[in-house]
């Protein structure tokens, strides 16, 4: 017997949908210091898998491989924390002197401008203070974010070790939620889920080192102070495409404008760090993050200042990988394959109306020149 299912239309469908976004955004927003350290765990937990099933081989039992997998992430982690924490330490005795360094250059540019246009300079330091003002909300809600984030940090390590334990009950609950003749095709898709993004995960992480070396040198070379926490900062931004890689660029060129005459270091500084651009784009992304996941421009802006809105820096940082995730998981199913496309960065030639239009055409007036190829 034939059961038929009932046909919602589609103002009712879509009205449910933006509801149910609706729903979700307001309780990513409200939980956000409770979901943004569970966020940062996950990822962890994926990157550690591999290793806790490794030691589990060796004969390591389970939690202990876990309890030194976890301890091995934390000193390394700490490490990093260590290092960039001298760095700024380092240039917070020698901020005085900037600052005072940085508000003589801009007097200088204060009476350039009004000199050259006839702009009062308490016009323009209204105009600034102005744009400052503005601001101040948005960089105090992510701020709030990442601090909210810090004040839960030691709560990451527990997650993870919960979520790396109960692994297994993870799974099976997956498995259990969808039918049963479905379980094979599940299992697929998890394991080529997990792989994706523990490939994307290490190639991501391995990339932003490179960066990091790569700004170093550069900077070292042309004798920017501060050259490592810059080449660092500058490796860590670059993670959140577009935006922060114009920060990662402004960062050095302000610190050789006030501590270096002329702009010769600007200019040299815009070559090489235009250089390296062109090597993460043409080279490391390609051959160490993974293929399988490539986002585009207009989605990854947008979710990167979706994810500031919502988390602060953590969410900013979070936005991309989990945006990488999602598009992985709806590339492997077949009634999600068209999100995974929008989000993806493959432009076809022709969209559906040219085809449909030309196939159109070639059945009224048989049109013998328009092979079913060429329409593809």
């Amino acid at each position: 017997m034939n059961i038929s299912t009932k046909q919602y239309p589609f103002y009712l469908k879509s009205t449910v949908i933006i509801f149910g976004l609706m729903l979700i955004t307001f309780a990513l927003f409200t939980l956000k210091s409770i979901l943004a350290p569970i966020a940062f765990a996950l990822i962890i937990a994926i990157l550690l898998n591999p290793l806790v099933g490794k030691l589990q081989r060796l004969g390591v039992k389970r939690i202990l491989a876990i309890a030194i997998s976890l301890l091995l992430a934390m000193v390394i982690v700490g490490g990093i924390i260590y290092f960039i924490s001298s760095q700024v330490m380092n240039f917070g005795d020698n901020l005085p002197v900037l600052k005072a360094k940085f508000n003589e250059h801009l007097m200088t540019l204060h009476n350039w401008i009004a000199t050259k246009f006839n702009v009062p300079v308490v016009k323009q330091q209204k105009v600034i203070s102005d744009a400052l003002n503005g601001s101040k909300s948005f960089f105090g809600s992510a701020l709030g974010g990442f601090l909210g984030t810090l004040g839960l940090i030691f709560l990451v390590p527990v997650y993870v070790f919960f979520l790396l334990f109960y692994k297994k009950l993870i799974v099976n609950f997956f498995h259990e939620i969808f039918a049963e003749e479905n379980s094979e095709k599940v299992s697929d898709v998890m394991t080529e889920t997990k792989a994706a993004i523990q490939s994307y995960m290490v190639g991501l992480l391995l990339e932003a080192l490179v960066v990091a070396v790569l700004n170093t040198v550069a900077l070292l070379i042309l004798g920017v102070q501060y050259a490592v926490l810059l080449g660092v900062l500058g490796a860590l931004l670059n993670m959140l495409p577009y935006i922060g890689g114009i920060i990662a660029i402004l960062l050095p060129i302000i610190i050789a404008s006030v501590t270096k005459d002329g702009f010769t270091t600007q200019l040299l500084i815009l070559a090489a760090y235009g250089a390296i651009q062109f090597i993460d784009n043409h080279f490391l992304v390609p051959f160490l993050v993974s293929s399988r996941v490539k986002i585009n421009a207009f989605f990854s802006v947008v979710v990167v200042l979706l994810g500031g809105a919502l988390w602060g820096v953590a969410g900013m940082f979070l936005s991309i990988p989990f945006l990488a995730i999602l598009k992985i998981i709806f590339d492997r199913l077949p009634d999600m394959k068209p999100w995974g496309k929008l989000i993806g960065d493959q432009v076809p030639t022709r969209d559906k109306g040219e085809i449909w239009s030309l196939r159109k055409k070639r059945k009224e007036h048989a049109l013998p020149n328009v092979s079913e190829e060429a329409l593809k």
